[in-house]
């Protein structure tokens, strides 16, 4: 028995000017790197970065001032004045209880949020538009004048101060997380959860494997707003909380 072998010759990939075009077609290969793309995404996430960093600012320069005096740019006289001077009115433990509040707002308004995103977004409720205006009530109208009587109201019903403080931030961060949810709610396919029940899982699973991980990212968006409106809050934090409770933003202010 004979074997006989044949030699393979490789043959090279010919030269991009030697492929044939379509008409219409650039002639660009889909991996090629989009540099224009790059440097876009990299300038806005440079000045996202800057607006988002630039209010803390005074706040670092304070904390290391000693003396700060109109018409000058930047500190006259350097130190820790300001930072011994926040520590010694309670700042840290401050620090703490917004943070702990921020936290808890968020985690309360998201999935109430999200609720009535889906109910407004798939219809389920009678009037949305009507619905979706009410949402607004909290933005639309002052925070000052509306909590003015809420305090009076809650002090009568034995609300302690922290709860009633927390249930007011939740109704204030809902128009953020409900809107926020309301744009994923939009643009989500119901389709992948009643594919995953003809397969046989249970509601918990399609919460849990289906639902939650398509919308993964606008639960994130929505929590970080209602964190803000807990975090950030002063108006309502005074009027609310009648000088029991002293958040960060109260010392920084004072």
């Amino acid at each position: 028995m004979t074997i006989q072998t044949r030699g393979v010759t490789a043959t090279p990939a010919p030269d991009d000017d030697r492929l044939l075009h379509l008409p219409g077609d650039p002639g660009t290969r889909l991996t090629a790197p989009r540099t224009a793309g790059r440097v876009g995404r990299a300038v806005t996430a440079t000045v996202l970065c800057v607006w988002f960093l630039l209010p803390f600012t005074p706040l670092l320069l304070w904390a290391v001032a000693e003396r700060w005096s109109f018409p000058a740019v930047f500190p006259t006289q350097w130190g820790f004045g300001g930072l011994e001077s926040a520590i010694a009115q309670g700042a840290v433990p401050a620090f703490g209880r917004s943070l702990l509040l921020g936290l808890v707002v968020a985690a309360v308004a998201t999935p109430i949020g999200a609720m009535a995103a889906r109910a407004l977004t798939m219809g389920t409720v009678r009037w949305p538009r009507a619905i979706g205006v009410v949402l607004l009530a909290p933005i639309a109208l002052p925070a000052f004048a509306s909590v003015m009587g809420l305090n009076v109201v809650l002090l009568r019903a034995y609300v302690p101060p922290l709860v009633g403080l927390t249930l007011v931030l939740v109704v204030i961060a809902l128009p953020y997380t409900t809107f926020a949810m309301r744009v994923a709610y939009a643009a989500h396919d119901i389709r992948y959860e009643e594919e995953a029940r003809t397969l046989g899982a249970s509601a918990w699973q399609v919460l849990w494997r289906v639902h939650i991980p398509l919308v993964a990212p606008a639960l994130a968006r929505a929590a970080f707003l209602a964190f803000l409106v807990g975090w950030s809050d002063y108006i309502v934090t005074v009027i609310i909380g009648g000088g029991s409770i002293v958040s960060l933003p109260l010392i920084i202010a004072s």
